[in-house]
């Protein structure tokens, strides 16, 4: 008994060392590969963040003490009269207004807009779920400045009333901004909220239909509430995409008081002398709004992501 017992527990013990040393080496490897994520977010993270620090810290600076002693220097007094100088001068407070208008809107119909043809796309058998999709997905490829001058065309050319518009066109509205940018974003939505509707399990509108309920009860009561974590993460976004835009107010809007936060920074610009530190000031105004809109969803912005990258 002992003779044949001995190979036998100098064999299990040979497979468990090898097993140990195994598994010792892919715990290094594996601290080896966070090292290297580490040091790369770490590397990202300073990049997206030494412009707006920098920004700040000019802000803060009076431009006599950045001309005297130069953009690189810490000598001179530190203050918020930039600021202050920046939101009376570049009248913010109406402009601010002006892209809750637009922003608020334009984010709520894409995201409703794009969840009923994802919910199209993903959750009802037809021979064009593909080929809609497709289109979706490709309209996001053509750059939005090609289209400027047709879209400006077709503004200027659809008659409405002047109780609606003082131009008799679509024109200095804020209904053009908003459909162009809904037009634009509802692509990359439906994109997205497919996906994730796809992952979620088929028995569950397969035994709401059992039960009699309709395409737009399972829609509403059944597949929107399962989608939040993806609206939340979604809407994130797009409140930071279309609050940034320029490029479509600035087209279609040509009355001063109706343009958006994002070109009061052109009234603080001098007809000879451009006060950097003051436009800085501007600059960082105008990012406050977007930063504590993703401070207060910020949890919601991860689980979205998150969920939509383990489902499936």
């Amino acid at each position: 008994m002992s003779s044949t017992t001995a190979p036998r527990t100098r064999t299990a013990g040979r497979q468990a060392g090898v097993a140990v040393a195994h598994d010792a080496v892919q715990r290094g490897s594996k601290r080896k590969r966070h090292y290297g994520t580490h040091l790369f977010l770490v590397v990202m993270a300073v990049m997206w963040l030494v412009p707006l620090g920098w920004a700040l810290y000019t802000a803060l600076r009076p431009s006599w003490a950045t001309n005297q002693y130069g953009y690189f220097s810490v000598q001179g007094p530190f203050n918020f009269d930039n600021f202050v100088q920046a939101w009376t001068q570049g009248g913010f407070s109406k402009y601010f207004w002006n892209s809750v208008i637009i922003t608020v809107p334009a984010v709520l119909l894409t995201l409703f807009l794009a969840s009923l043809m994802a919910f199209a796309v993903s959750r009802v058998n037809w021979k064009f779920n593909i080929t809609l999709l497709i289109m979706f997905t490709a309209g996001n490829l053509l750059p939005p400045q090609v289209l400027a001058a047709p879209l400006f065309l077709m503004m200027k050319h659809f008659q409405v009333p002047y109780a609606v518009s003082d131009s008799g066109n679509m024109l200095n509205t804020y209904v053009s901004v908003i459909a162009v940018n809904t037009a634009f974003q509802i692509g990359f939505c439906t994109f997205v909220l497919s996906n994730y509707m796809k992952a979620l399990s088929p028995d569950l509108t397969e035994a709401a239909l059992v039960d009699g309920a309709g395409l737009w009860r399972q829609y509403w009561e059944i597949i929107m509430p399962l989608c939040r974590p993806a609206f939340a993460a979604l809407g994130t976004l797009e409140v930071i995409f279309i609050y940034n835009d320029f490029f479509w107010p600035l087209l279609f809007i040509q009355n001063g008081d109706r343009l958006p936060v994002t070109t009061a920074i052109n009234n603080l610009q001098g007809q000879f002398f451009n006060d950097y530190n003051l436009l800085a000031a501007g600059a960082v105004i105008t990012v406050i709004p977007t930063l504590v809109i993703y401070l207060l969803l910020q949890r919601q912005f991860v689980a979205g992501l998150t969920l939509g990258s383990s489902k499936g």
